[in-house]
C-alpha cells in the first residue's frame, strides 16, 4: 500500500494560507452566485475568467518557490473547471447525447441520466489528471481504505475520545439520512400515497445516488484533497474543500444559505472520513445514503433542485 503522508502537523504561515483561501473562493462556484443574485444571469466570459486567473497562478509557482506547493492544487481546480466546461457546456448540447437522451421518455430518469452521464465523466477526467501529476491510485484516495481506523475527537460533537470509523461511519449516515428525510419532508409533505409512487423508480434512484456520490467525492473531494491536505495541513484542506462543497451546492437540493451550510458541515465530515481512512468508502457510502433521500423525493416530484 503507497503510505499517505501524515499532514496533521502542517502550520503553513498566515500569508500563505490566505493565498490558499483567496484563490480557492475565486475559482470557486461563489462569483457565479454572486453574479447571478445580484445581476440575475451569470456572465459566460467568468469561467474563462477562473481559468486565465488560475493559470496565472500555476506559471507564477514557477518563479515563486513560496507558493510552489499550492501548485498541483490550482492545476486541479483549474482540470475541473475546464472539464465541467467541456462536458457541461458542450458534450451534454451535442447531438449525439441529445438523441441519446431522447430516446428516454421519463422525465426524471432523462433529467438525472443528463447530469449523471456528464458527473462520471467529469471524474474520470479528474482520475486522469492525478494520474498524468504522478499521483497513485491510493494517494487519491480510490481505494476502500482503513474502515476502522480511529477518528480523531471532535469535542463540539460530544466525541471526545477516538471512535472507530466503521461505528462512526454507520452512526452518521443513519443521523445524516434520518435528519435530511426530517427536512425534505417538511419541504415537500408528500403524501403516504405520493410515497408509493417511488418505488418503480427506487433502481434509478440507488444507481443515481451510487453514481453522483462516486462523481462528487472523485471530482470535488479526493481530487481537491490530495494535493491541498500537503500544501496547508490536513483541518484547512478539510476546510477549504468543505466550503467548496457547500458553495457548489448553492442551488442543489437544499437550495440558498441552508443548502450551503448544509452541505458545507457534510462535505466537512467526509473530508475528515478519507484523510482518516486514507480510502474513499466511507465518504463515498455517507454521501450516497443522503443521495438515496434526495433522489427518492425528486422522484416523486415534491422537491426540485434550486428552489
Amino acid at each position: 500500500m503507497t503510505p499517505i503522508a501524515d499532514t496533521t502537523q502542517i502550520k503553513p504561515d498566515s500569508r500563505f494560507l490566505a493565498l490558499a483561501w483567496i484563490t480557492t473562493l475565486l475559482a470557486s462556484f461563489l462569483p457565479d452566485i454572486l453574479f447571478k443574485e445580484l445581476t440575475g444571469s451569470m456572465p459566460p466570459w467568468l469561467v474563462w475568467a477562473k481559468a486565465v486567473f488560475l493559470t496565472a497562478f500555476i506559471a507564477l509557482s514557477i518563479f515563486l518557490p513560496e507558493i510552489r506547493p499550492l501548485r498541483k492544487f490550482w492545476v486541479m481546480m483549474l482540470a475541473l473547471i475546464l472539464l465541467e466546461r467541456f462536458f457541461y457546456g458542450w458534450v451534454s448540447g451535442t447531438d449525439a447525447w441529445q438523441g441519446l437522451l431522447s430516446q428516454i421518455s421519463d422525465s426524471f430518469v432523462k433529467s438525472l441520466l443528463s447530469t449523471q452521464g456528464m458527473r462520471v465523466a467529469i471524474a474520470v477526467g479528474m482520475i486522469l489528471v492525478l494520474l498524468i501529476l504522478g499521483y497513485r491510485r491510493r494517494e487519491f484516495f480510490l481505494a476502500r481504505g482503513d474502515i476502522d481506523s480511529p477518528a480523531e475527537p471532535v469535542r463540539w460533537l460530544g466525541i471526545n475520545r477516538p471512535v472507530p470509523w466503521i461505528r462512526l461511519g454507520m452512526i452518521s449516515s443513519v443521523a445524516i439520512g434520518l435528519g435530511l428525510l426530517v427536512f425534505l419532508f417538511a419541504a415537500g409533505r408528500p403524501s403516504l400515497e405520493t410515497l408509493k409512487n417511488v418505488i418503480p423508480y427506487l433502481p434509478w434512484v440507488l444507481l443515481f445516488a451510487a453514481t453522483n456520490a462516486f462523481g462528487e467525492e472523485m471530482s470535488y473531494r479526493a481530487a481537491l484533497l490530495t494535493p491541498l491536505h500537503t500544501a496547508v495541513g490536513k483541518s484547512q484542506s478539510i476546510l477549504l474543500t468543505a466550503a467548496l462543497f457547500g458553495i457548489w451546492h448553492f442551488y442543489g437540493v437544499p437550495y440558498g444559505v441552508i443548502g450551503v451550510l448544509m452541505a458545507g458541515f457534510l462535505g466537512w465530515w467526509l473530508g475528515k472520513s478519507m484523510l482518516e481512512t486514507r480510502g474513499f468508502f466511507w465518504p463515498w457510502f455517507i454521501h450516497f445514503v443522503q443521495d438515496v433521500c434526495i433522489f427518492g423525493f425528486m422522484a416523486i416530484g415534491s422537491i426540485t433542485p434550486g428552489g
